[in-house]
């Protein structure tokens, strides 16, 4: 079992969850840096153990860097990683991705899916397993699935959603044959639909936007999944899961997972004191050496669709101008930041050119051109042209000084040192950069999401569904004014048409050409900055099994436990 997550991590692990880079192809098994050294990367690292070798029952203490608040990962403030990596213990989702990518139907909760007709329209019909029940008693059925529909398809501005991608293709979804049966009409060829219904959330959310926005506002009123909610500790930061002994798969076998949310700088030293059994630690040397040092942990580290990136809020006054955004991308030097980011880690040094496909996915070519090139002078030159002079070290329009707010969360060293770098790299070209360091809690619901900075780092955590699920990072504006997921807040009509020819052919080989279309007009927008292809990292106990670097592959967290 185990459902799929959609996007983001802010630096280290500080991570909105609303878009990545996948390959149902990909594995991602090796890399090649720059300097053409080739070294084999593992697509999962998990110590998977069969359930007879895993131990009934125990507490698994599992450290975050993020207290969310909003538990609907449908809503745009609820589009966190750490919201998915708890909520992937309760919530439905028809299917799941093995480490290969490779998707398959959910039996937990839907016993059958597949496109039933292709003309005139395409139909999915999905058969539920009628076992399948929420936690309040109400079994799951057509209508949830009609209900998240109509919730997501972005016809209904009041509904803050992450993305209306795929849904707003649908025509209509149906009861089949009985109320286990659902029968989903496309208005226009979707190829990704596997990647819809997931996570499903039950029709009560979604009947009314009020309910959708804050139902789910510090609760999680019904979960359908191995554990239950056991509870929130706000002093403590903790977050208490236990086994729903209602639940109708495969027992889980620990007792309870313990959520405890910090700093990332904390985590590690509780890590290291023996308080927490598993954090993620990001591209961080100093952490890396840290866990590695510690007794009885090691590092899982594994190649996923995560890649860490800079996005540019083109809605700022300073930034408006795709000009004096493009100087600046021109005045960043990625590799250097790259080399900074990964020393001291065993990974392949090498920038990523592709907005949608990593490095070692198939499908993957530099689109980057001459816009990914480091080169200050012709930064320079932009900035004259867009009337920033120079006067002194830092330039100047209309008495206005280019002084750019770059936003990191606090605590997280790895931010901190790219800041530190692109401050640097920008003062050559008379541009200023000021950093400022924020709440871990609120870098994405008070600084991000609402576009309270100029530049800020994070990193994008893919999905198996490479155009769907990046899709909301760069689709235009809904409404002229509803950005979503589009923290760049810059876009166009041209880009959106280019996704959706890639996101509605059926055909794999198509699709990947189609969405290397798209990347081509995304790159002298300047709204993402890729950076490189992030490790996946996290430092665990040695004995505990099945849980790690996960990849593409969606964790089952009822066969979590230690061996030990």
């Amino acid at each position: 079992m185990k459902r799929s997550r959609r996007l983001v991590s802010a630096a280290v692990a500080c991570a909105l969850l609303l878009a990545g880079c996948g390959d149902q192809q990909g594995s991602g098994a090796s890399g090649l840096d720059s300097a053409g050294d080739e070294r084999e990367l593992k697509a999962y690292d998990i110590n998977p153990q069969p359930r007879e070798k895993v131990k009934d029952g125990g507490t698994l203490r599992w450290g975050i860097n993020e207290f969310p608040t909003q538990w609907n990962r449908n809503h745009v403030d609820g589009n966190l990683a750490m919201a998915a990596v708890v909520s992937n213990a309760l919530l439905p989702g028809p299917f799941v991705s093995n480490e290969k990518a490779e998707i398959s139907v959910d039996t937990d909760y839907v016993l059958d899916a597949r496109v039933t007709s292709q003309k005139p329209k395409q139909v999915v019909t999905y058969r539920l397993n009628p076992k399948a029940k929420w936690s309040d008693g109400k079994p799951i059925t057509w209508a949830d699935y009609r209900a998240q529909w109509q919730a997501l398809n972005g016809r209904d501005p009041d509904y803050r959603i992450v993305s209306s991608t795929g849904y707003q293709d649908i025509e209509k979804v149906a009861r089949g044959k009985d109320d286990y049966e659902v029968v989903v009409t496309f208005e226009r060829p979707f190829g990704d639909w596997q990647a819809l219904f997931g996570p499903l959330l039950p029709a009560s959310t979604n009947r009314n936007p009020e309910s959708f926005n804050t139902a789910w506002l510090n609760k999680i009123p019904v979960t359908a999944g191995p554990f239950k909610f056991g509870g929130f500790d706000q002093t403590a930061k903790t977050i208490t899961l236990v086994r729903d002994d209602a639940w109708w798969g495969r027992r889980a076998k620990l007792d309870r997972i313990i959520f405890r949310a910090s700093e990332q700088d904390s985590l590690i030293s509780a890590f290291g004191n023996g308080e927490l059994d598993i954090i993620d630690i990001g591209p961080s040397a100093p952490d890396y050496a840290r866990a590695k040092a510690t007794t009885g942990a090691q590092v899982r580290t594994a190649a996923g669709p995560d890649f860490r990136h800079f996005t540019f809020n083109g809605s700022s006054d300073l930034l408006r101008d795709v000009r004096v955004r493009q100087a600046i991308q021109l005045g960043i030097n990625r590799q250097a930041i790259a080399q900074s980011d990964l020393q001291g880690l065993d990974w392949p040094i090498t920038v990523l050119n592709n907005h949608f496909f990593m490095n070692t996915q198939e499908g993957y070519q530099d689109n980057a051109g001459e816009l990914g090139v480091y080169n200050p002078e012709k930064a320079k030159q932009l900035l004259d042209a867009a009337g920033w002079k120079l006067n002194g070290q830092v330039r100047q329009r209309q008495g206005r000084t280019l002084d750019l707010r770059f936003v990191v969360p606090s605590g997280v060293q790895i931010s901190k040192a790219e800041g530190e770098l692109a401050q640097s790299m920008l003062a050559q070209i008379g541009v200023k950069l000021t950093i400022k360091a924020v709440p871990s809690d609120d870098f994405f619901t008070k600084y991000v999401i609402p576009g309270n900075f100029d530049i800020t780092p994070f990193a994008y955590i893919g999905t198996p569904f490479p155009v769907s699920s990046s899709y909301g990072i760069y689709a235009n504006a809904t409404n002229g004014q509803n950005w979503n997921a589009n923290f760049g807040r810059t876009g166009s009509a041209e880009i959106d048409k280019a996704m959706s020819r890639a996101a509605q052919s059926l055909d794999p080989v198509q699709a990947r050409a189609l969405t290397n279309e798209a990347d081509k007009l995304l790159w002298p927008l300047v709204n993402v900055l890729p950076l490189y292809q992030r490790p996946q990292m996290v430092a665990v106990r040695e004995t505990l099994a099945n849980v790690g670097a996960r990849g593409f592959f969606d964790l089952q967290y009822e066969d979590i436990g230690f061996t030990a």
